[in-house]
């Protein structure tokens, strides 16, 4: 066996490994999207195929399709280290940064936790609550709102996008939902929603009538989306559950103040519906955070922004902004 040979083995064992590494990550991990899915065990059988072969021996190959079919597995491994440098940031986005500005409320009475002039955060050390400053909350579609906007003081994902696509297209989002005043029906609603609107200075949750709401928001000019019911009066409404430890949001109401609620830290599901409970949230929607469709961030009351999940997915096309 010559030196090329040997680092053709060498290759192969090193991208066969990184790519069950890979699909290992990302089956444990659930982050879920079919496609990507198939294509990464794909990827991974392809490389045990090509590995197989090299080990029974490529000279042995007499037919020029089997010859053809090695080296086509043999240049699929190329594909292995994007693959796996995708995932890894995946991975990596699933965690929240701390936020060391926030205010620690562990021994905070529940009822002292409020908005105050400008964008407080506060940290139970289960969860941040955090009031963005803001005299408007909108819907923006299509384009991701640019940190330069010195109006924003919060962004992030707001409903869920029903297919994987590049291009944008109202239809795709799931939910009736309307921006600045004009309504977008979805074919895609769920019992399950209930509706987040705001319009002419006030916000409000909607679980019985969700499309009269966002119909309504429209007709005042304001922006709504729907998404998972989670609590409403005080009540856990939500029933589907989710199956593993992660970071998780939602778009609350505490103490009658609208805010955002963020895990500090992977958590299973229940020991943050029991947070949330504890903090005696009066009504709540889910929000996805989902690797990649976790991407947020917030202006800091200094004015500097701070990201927290970075890494925002070509395929996510709607965002919930508060502005000042």
């Amino acid at each position: 066996m010559n030196v090329r040979e040997r680092i053709s083995g060498i290759w192969l064992m090193t991208t066969t490994l990184l790519s069950l590494f890979a699909y290992t990550i990302y089956f444990v991990a659930q982050m879920w999207l079919n496609v990507l899915h198939a294509a990464f065990l794909t990827l991974a059988l392809l490389q045990i195929t090509a590995l197989i072969l090299y080990l029974w021996g490529p000279e042995k190959l007499k037919s020029w399709p089997m010859k053809l079919l090695y080296r086509l597995l043999y240049l699929s491994s190329l594909f292995v280290l994007p693959a796996f440098a995708f995932i890894f940031m995946g991975l990596i986005s699933q965690y929240h940064v701390s936020i060391p500005d926030s205010i620690s409320a562990a021994n905070m009475p529940v009822e002292e936790i409020l908005p105050q002039e400008q964008t407080v955060i506060y940290n139970t050390g289960t969860a941040y609550v955090i009031f963005p400053e803001y005299t408007d909350i909108g819907l923006i579609c299509e384009n991701r709102p640019s940190k330069s906007d010195s109006s924003i003081t919060w962004c992030s994902g707001a409903a869920f996008q029903h297919d994987i696509s590049l291009g944008f297209t109202h239809e795709n989002i799931d939910g009736d939902h309307t921006v600045s005043g004009t309504f977008y029906e979805s074919p895609y609603n769920k019992d399950s929603f209930a509706a987040f609107t705001f319009a002419e200075g006030k916000f409000s949750f909607a679980f019985d009538h969700p499309t009269e709401a966002i119909k309504e928001a429209a007709n005042q000019g304001g922006s709504g989306f729907m998404q998972f019911g989670l609590i409403r009066d005080g009540e856990i409404v939500m029933s589907i559950n989710r199956p593993r430890a992660r970071c998780y949001r939602t778009l609350a109401e505490l103490n009658g103040n609208l805010c955002i609620i963020d895990s500090v830290n992977m958590l299973h599901f229940e020991e943050f519906l029991e947070e949330l409970q504890r903090l005696g949230v009066t009504n709540a929607l889910y929000m996805d955070m989902g690797a990649g469709w976790n991407y947020s961030w917030f202006r800091s009351a200094a004015g500097k922004v701070v990201t927290l999940f970075g890494l925002p997915v070509p395929w996510s096309h709607n965002w919930i902004v508060f502005q000042k």
